[in-house]
């Protein structure tokens, strides 16, 4: 039996090392090599975000006649997808712009009144949900190529367009049409023979005040404490990049 043992040991200990062996060939293995030479490429995205707003509370809901005890915003998953153009400037600056960007996203609303108020003491939900039409444009920084792998940063402004909202029980919560807002965010590169994939992870801050003061759809109480929602959300998105489209770029 040790004797068997001590045979499958050294099997292992020479597939590992074959492994390892074959893992360092591809590694020395550039692809794409001559990628960073192009003026320009194209890709898709295609992620998940977590989105909600970041409520500030009117006067009226510090008034001591306030029937409303809470109202806050509630994270939500939904899909975005979209139409990337890469720009290359140098080998580590690039500008990227999204031509097509669908954002799917569902707002959530929870309140409940004090007891002996006229609002119900036990939490409601208001929701809102829309399809937002963005046009982020962004500056990436990319350290230099490890093998097939590079490290980038990215910050940026974007432009967002509700194009429908589909309330959802007649109760739901008005918001402008028209937002914008910053972003920012981590990623990496991985270079492939045909592609690159490029996971990242990013968050966006809204700047405007989307609430709408014409609210016909929630209860007074609730409407007369909110001043301001601001969007807030975090986006992971796997990008799928040209790997040998577009000109050449200038040195």
């Amino acid at each position: 039996m040790q004797h068997l043992y001590r045979h499958k040991i050294i099997a292992l200990l020479i597939a590992i090392s074959v492994m390892q062996s074959l893992h360092a060939q591809r590694a020395r293995e550039l692809n794409l090599q001559y990628h960073d030479d192009k003026l320009y490429y194209f890709g898709i995205a295609l992620g998940y975000n977590s989105s909600h707003y970041n409520i500030t509370h009117s006067s009226n809901f510090i008034n001591p006649t306030n029937e409303v005890q809470s109202f806050e915003s509630l994270n939500t998953g939904r899909i975005h997808l979209g139409i990337l153009a890469n720009l290359q400037l140098t080998k580590h600056i690039d500008i990227r712009a999204y031509p097509l960007h669908l954002v799917f996203s569902e707002k959530r609303f929870q309140y409940k009144g004090f007891p002996g108020s006229s609002l119900q003491t036990n939490p409601e939900v208001l929701k809102t949900e829309s399809i937002v039409m963005s046009f982020p444009i962004q500056v990436r920084l990319k350290s230099d190529r490890i093998g097939n792998f590079r490290f980038y940063a990215m910050g940026g402004y974007k432009y967002d367009y509700d194009l429908a909202r589909n309330p959802s029980v007649n109760s739901y919560v008005n918001v402008l049409k028209q937002d914008q807002g910053i972003e920012a965010g981590i990623g990496c590169q991985f270079f492939f023979p045909y592609f690159i994939l490029s996971p990242e992870l990013k968050i966006s801050n809204g700047l405007n005040n989307v609430y709408s003061k014409s609210q016909d759809n929630i209860p007074y109480p609730v409407a007369e404490s909110i001043d301001q929602m601001k969007s807030r959300m975090i986006m992971f998105t796997l990008h799928f990049e040209g790997g040998g489209l577009g000109g050449k770029r200038r040195n």
